[in-house]
């Protein structure tokens, strides 16, 4: 059921990701900035009250509230889309595709982190690590499906259309969490017997716990990971992620808007590139993700992209062409699906339920677009200057090796904090 969930959330995303891309492609290194402060301030607004919902309403129900409202918003930008921006090109199709990349931009990490706050409610650490691949690969197969279905209906339907088939896959996501089984077996944070054993959802009487509320604060996310250095070096690690993504991002855009003249065009050759990441991601998920975890340990998962950036940062500057760009693209995306995106989603199997869902989604929505907000105004800031590609291209690898120090941090203390929840976990 989780890897059925995660196929129709990635499709749901990337049947529309070749759209966002096609926005930025044709927007220029200053504007693309405005853009990403304005995913930002929209990430700080929505951030509390996907918090509020956390409080109120169990998983089972307020997972499906919150895409069903990404639907109407979806909805509503076809009308505007198909009505008042109908001449692309036209100022108010440039507005409106301003706003839909914000949006997107918002939409897709509130779709993916929760189905991973989810994920790590119900599975345990060690479960984590051999089932978490496996489970990845339903996303990465909702990924390629995703992009195939664009590079074949945008040049026959139109890229506004493909609205209509997103909100469809998003629904179906939905029908899957409402029918997703009772978990047993999984620890719940309710207060300790007599005795010092922790009680489990397995113990008489005890609800699974995706059906009940997490409570506490709505600002407990942002509290919790300014207190907690686990939680802060996780945030780190994500921020170092996020820069790097970005100026690959910026460039990419920069190098495709050359390229090729027109949105459909656009859209066309960034699907085929977002088709060619998932097949190779999904070749790794089926064989090496949950082997490389278990054989040589989390650590190697974690500490993979960086060093994949910065052997792939030099290349780039190197040669800043359309084909060097592709492939880096393509191996550094694969890598995160396929090896950091699963070792990530394994460090938060060892914090507290409110952690999960509340310090991670603040984690994974506003920290990331802090992240990409500092990408973003650091490369307008090199461009303004007068530095080309390949001059940018070299300034993140000394910051690759300082993200590979805090990848090899985070796997040591990750090992300690499930060694001391694992008495917990057999009781």
């Amino acid at each position: 059921m989780a890897f059925t969930y995660f196929f129709f959330a990635l499709a749901s995303w990337f049947v529309l990701r070749p759209i966002r891309d096609a926005v930025a492609a044709s927007s220029g290194a200053t504007q693309l900035s405005w853009l990403f402060v304005g995913t930002l301030t929209l990430t700080l607004v929505a951030n509390p009250l996907l918090s509020a919902l956390v409080v109120r309403f169990p998983p089972r129900k307020f997972i499906p509230y919150a895409y069903h409202s990404i639907v109407v918003s979806l909805l509503l930008f076809y009308v505007l889309l198909r009505t008042v921006g109908a001449s692309e090109g036209s100022v108010a199709d440039i507005w409106i595709g301003r706003g839909f990349f914000i949006w997107l931009s918002v939409f897709v990490l509130f779709v993916t982190s929760l189905f991973w706050c989810f994920m790590a409610d119900v599975f345990r650490s060690e479960q984590a690590k051999r089932l978490f691949g496996f489970i990845g690969v339903g996303g990465t197969l909702g990924s390629v499906a995703g992009s195939a279905l664009t590079a074949f209906l945008a040049p026959r339907i139109g890229a506004v259309n493909l609205l209509l088939v997103s909100c469809a896959l998003l629904e179906v996501a939905v029908l899957v969490v409402s029918r997703f089984p009772s978990v047993a077996g999984a620890v719940v944070p309710v207060a300790e017997p007599a005795s010092g054993d922790l009680r489990t959802d397995s113990d008489p009487g005890l609800p699974s716990p995706d059906t009940q509320t997490v409570g506490g604060s709505v600002w407990s996310g942002f509290t919790r990971t300014i207190s907690s250095p686990y939680l802060a070096g996780v945030a780190v690690f994500l921020v170092l992620f996020t820069i790097g993504s970005t100026f690959v991002y910026f460039q990419q855009s920069a190098i495709v808007g050359e390229a090729y003249a027109d949105r459909t065009s656009r859209t066309e050759v960034l699907a085929q590139i977002e088709l060619a990441v998932q097949v190779l991601t999904v070749l790794a998920q089926i064989f090496l993700t949950g082997r490389m975890i278990r054989w040589f340990g989390l650590v190697s998962a974690l500490a993979f992209l960086p060093v994949l950036s910065m052997i792939g940062f030099g290349a780039l500057a190197a040669a800043p062409t359309f084909a060097a760009v592709a492939v880096f693209v393509v191996l550094r995306r694969a890598g995160n699906f396929a090896f950091t995106n699963p070792a990530m989603e394994v460090l938060f199997t060892v914090v507290s339920r409110d952690d999960k869902y509340k310090a991670k989604a603040f984690i994974e929505t506003f920290v990331y677009r802090v992240g990409d907000q500092i990408g973003a105004w650091a490369f307008a800031a090199l461009t303004a200057v007068g530095l080309g590609l390949t001059a940018i291209a070299w300034i993140p690898v000394p910051m690759s090796a300082v993200w590979m120090a805090i990848a090899v941090w985070l796997s040591r203390r990750h090992a300690v904090l499930a060694n001391e929840k694992s008495p917990a976990t057999a009781a």
